[in-house]
């Protein structure tokens, strides 16, 4: 069982449906015990870092978000989820995010010809080894809507980048949490890929 997490930040039925069209099954949840109990974890997201992370703490899921990902348990952030695991965005100030991962979320600085948000498809370069993209090729393209990147403290973690006027921390992983600022749900064959390796872990 897979357990999307529900805290009113949205993306939720696009996510639940590349689930379930895999073949696996999920549930949308903001209940403890039901996320707890599943095999699998999704921290999905659209929205301000700040608004989600007090949705977050309304709904008494921060503690349960830590105690998933210190079980070992497989978790996925992506897109604000993706965000959130880090300790701050410069689009909250003074805003603490989950600290999961160290590093930041920066906005996309501006430069010419280029839209923010940046919405469109980009192509992904592989720095490390990552376990999402097994049978992904590199400069593959996946879909991105964002207008913050992140930038990881320890390169090391760093799996994916692309380039939009800046390079761009496009997934991370660190022991057992997995993030994709990219939307993998909306990313067709190649996104299908990266959520079926994720589903296939441990």
């Amino acid at each position: 069982m897979v357990a999307i997490i529900d805290y009113g930040a949205g993306n939720l039925m696009s996510v639940s449906k590349a689930i379930c069209a895999l073949g696996s099954e999920c549930c949308i949840s903001a209940d403890s015990e039901r996320i707890l109990s599943s095999d699998r974890i999704i921290l999905p997201g659209v929205g301000a870092f700040g608004d989600a992370m007090e949705k977050l703490e309304k709904a008494g899921l921060i503690e349960t978000i830590k105690t998933a990902v210190s079980s070992g348990k497989p978790f996925l952030g992506i897109c604000l989820g993706y965000q959130l695991l880090f300790e701050s965005s410069s689009e909250a100030p003074g805003v603490r995010g989950l600290s999961l991962i160290p590093g930041e979320v920066l906005r996309i600085p501006d430069a010419p010809g280029l839209k923010v948000p940046h919405m469109g498809w980009n192509s992904l370069s592989y720095p490390n080894e990552g376990d999402l993209f097994r049978g992904v090729p590199e400069e593959s393209y996946v879909y991105f809507v964002h207008s913050y990147y992140v930038r990881a403290a320890s390169r090391d973690c760093v799996c994916a980048t692309t380039d939009y006027g800046v390079e761009i921390d496009a997934s991370v992983q660190k022991d057992n949490i997995y993030g994709c600022q990219f939307h993998p749900e909306k990313s067709s064959k190649t996104g299908a890929k990266i959520l079926e390796n994720f589903l296939c872990m441990f």
